[in-house]
């Protein structure tokens, strides 16, 4: 019987044939390790710079609902300013007070239509149930039946959205 298997202390001794194939090895898994090494770190730093940029679009976000309305509210204090000038004034007629809201309410309307608000009064118009809503129904000689005859309150409607209904008065069949 032969034998042609070598036991490890016959492998070990025949060390210099396979020293170059053993360094090779050792070489390889050197290089392996320092390239796990490479990809941990970047994985590390990618992550962290994940939630770094998730931190900035909290922040962001954040900020942007506390300083959503600023536009807006800078625009209302010209209007702010007029009332509060109108207020301080002693005495004075009813036309001139009078006068001064109105053009108060003008510069409102303004800044309100600006921003996407538009009033909804559908006077002389057909009930829509989507943008008024009917308190009453009164008799209107001339008016054709469901036809708003009276505007209670005005409707807004804010970008296309219904904001508040109109409440209307629409005449009776």
């Amino acid at each position: 019987m032969q034998n042609n298997e070598q036991t490890p202390e016959q492998v070990h001794e025949s060390g210099p044939s396979d020293a170059p194939g053993l360094d090779a090895l050792q070489a390889r898994i050197a290089e392996l390790e320092a390239s796990n090494a490479e990809l941990r770190e970047t994985v590390l730093r990618e992550h962290a710079e994940l939630e770094n940029q998730r931190r900035r679009l909290h922040r962001d976000l954040e900020q942007a609902r506390r300083f959503a309305n600023e536009k807006l509210l800078n625009e209302l204090l010209p209007v702010y300013d007029s009332l509060e000038r109108g207020l301080a004034i002693e005495g004075g007629d009813a036309a001139a007070v009078r006068e001064g809201l109105a053009l108060t309410l003008k510069a409102l309307l303004k800044v309100a239509e600006t921003h996407g608000l538009t009033p909804v009064d559908p006077l002389d118009q057909p009930l829509d149930p989507e943008r008024h809503h009917a308190v009453s129904m009164v008799e209107a000689p001339g008016k054709a039946p469901g036809t708003v005859v009276n505007v209670l309150q005005k409707g807004y409607v804010l970008n296309d959205r219904l904001l508040r209904p109109a409440l209307v008065a629409v005449a009776r069949d």
